[in-house]
């Protein structure tokens, strides 16, 4: 742990050069989306649909919550993270393990929060390429929300009944 690890964190684990490193990621992959799309000559859109800003939200909701909390991607956040317990429907809690660059990656991929950055930059750079591929997708996504709370309120109606 470096100096500034520790005035920042009061001992705790920040591995702030993993948080960099995932920064300068983020933004090189927006970096470079843009040089290309620019090289390109890709016309984007002067203005995004209100509509199509709330589709994306929910999409990007449920993708980022697919990423971090779904059981069936658990093998992808499995080299950063270790399981803490059991959540809601098919979720689980995971928490990052590790130091430095892995301890980062671990805390991206176990917080929906942090993850729906990325999502949303895949989303939006889906959208700008491919308008009708981005709406398809997200409304893929977002159908996929209306069925889980679907889900929730199926089975609040059965217990209401049972009881």
């Amino acid at each position: 742990m470096t100096d500034v690890d520790q005035r920042y964190g009061g001992g705790e684990d920040n591995p702030l050069g993993g948080y960099a490193a995932l920064a300068v990621t983020f933004a090189t992959g927006a970096g470079v989306f843009a040089a290309t799309a620019w090289r390109r000559g890709l016309r984007l859109p002067d203005t995004v649909p209100p509509w199509d800003v709330a589709l994306l939200g929910v999409a990007t909701f449920k993708a980022s919550r697919l990423l971090t909390k779904d059981k069936v991607t658990s093998f992808l956040r499995a080299p950063f993270t270790r399981r803490e317990g059991e959540g809601e429907g098919s979720e689980v809690m995971d928490a990052p393990r590790g130091t430095g660059l892995r301890r980062a990656v671990g805390d991206l991929v176990s917080c929906p929060f942090c993850t729906s950055a990325w999502v949303a930059g895949g989303l939006v750079g889906t959208y700008a390429v491919a308008p009708r591929a981005g709406r398809l997708l997200a409304a893929g996504l977002s159908a996929v929300v209306v069925s889980d709370w679907l889900q929730y309120a199926w089975t609040a109606t059965e217990q209401k009944a049972q009881g």
